[in-house]
């Protein structure tokens, strides 16, 4: 979609969500881009009911805020069947459906993506895809063109007890390898789990101890990471070069987890808790230099569901341009 065409089906913005600050209809030449991060990305999980109503307009206006990466968030028609179980019974507590390529051909959204200009460097997907279904990912990687693909979560399920995690720390070694024969990477994005004490160990210190770092890399989440009650620099810099992205998101206040974080219901309960970039109390200023030093090369902006997501979104991306 051109600038003109994009500008006259404007009022499918509104349908969708979202709302068109001036400077999305200003030239290209006017749109600041940071010096710093030189492509800051968005997760599109912060924009489900837009994408939902309207992919191409939603995927649009993405660009013309200024990202440049995109983060896909699944199931996909090829994840397992217990992923799309466990996300229809998520979805009614989130108020929509849609995930993947919301109902789209991978061609038809690689080719939103190109006339836009954004580029798909990781994928999350979940857990049974990644152990089962290795080469449907390798082949959607060569269509779409992403570097990673993300586990978002453990299932509560199998991350219990200790002996859990170490079994979860053989899978994430198996999982790189057949990652890595189909020409892909794999990463863990962490949540608030398994970041307090269990049995005198950090589950999740140990998890990264018995995995290979050549094979398993590390999506920080920001937000997560504080909520668990755990320090993001102190993180950064022991696994140094482990981390190639993070979710960067800000808190309206320092607020943790009712509980130990391990289920969806806890991670919804924070959402009003998050604002944009550069609005709350987290400390980018200085955590976004560290990370940058100590390997991560890809930040996604990622505000859960959040409301009027043309001007929260501008928000983040402006002021990461400007740090």
């Amino acid at each position: 979609m051109n600038r003109k065409d994009f500008i006259k089906n404007i009022g499918l913005l509104t349908a969708a969500g979202l709302t068109v600050p001036e400077l999305m209809l200003a030239d290209e030449s006017e749109v600041s881009y940071s010096k710093k991060l030189k492509k800051i990305g968005v997760q599109l999980f912060s924009v489900p009911a837009g994408l939902e109503k309207d992919f191409e307009v939603t995927i649009t206006s993405l660009a013309y805020m200024g990202f440049k990466e995109i983060e896909l968030f699944g199931p996909y028609p090829y994840s397992a069947q217990s992923a799309k179980d466990r996300w229809a019974a998520i979805t009614p507590m989130l108020g929509f459906s849609g995930s993947g390529y919301f109902g789209k051909s991978e061609a038809y959204v690689k080719s939103i993506f190109d006339a836009n200009g954004l580029t798909i460097p990781a994928m999350h997907t979940d857990l049974d895809t990644l152990e089962q279904n290795m080469e449907s990912l390798g082949k959607a990687a060569k269509v779409l063109g992403f570097e990673y693909v993300i586990l978002p979560a453990i299932p509560e399920e199998r991350r219990k007890n200790l002996d859990d995690y170490k079994k979860m720390a053989d899978s994430f070694n198996a999982i790189g390898i057949a990652a890595k024969r189909e020409g892909i990477k794999f990463a863990y994005h962490n949540h608030g789990y398994g970041l307090s004490e269990v049995d005198g160990q950090v589950p999740l210190d140990m998890l990264l101890d018995r995995t290979d770092p050549e094979l398993v890399f590390l999506e920080m989440d920001l937000f997560w990471t504080i909520a668990g009650r755990a320090d993001p620099i102190a993180y950064l810099k022991r696994y140094s070069g482990r981390y190639r992205s993070m979710h960067v998101k800000d808190m309206k206040a320092i607020k943790h987890f009712a509980g130990d974080g391990g289920d969806p219901s806890q991670w919804i309960a924070l959402f009003p808790n998050m604002v944009s970039a550069g609005e709350g109390v987290v400390d980018l200023k200085t955590i976004i230099p560290v990370a940058l030093k100590n390997g991560v090369n890809h930040f996604f902006v990622e505000q859960d569901m959040v409301q009027n997501p043309a001007l929260a979104l501008k928000s983040s991306f402006d002021y990461l341009s400007s740090i």
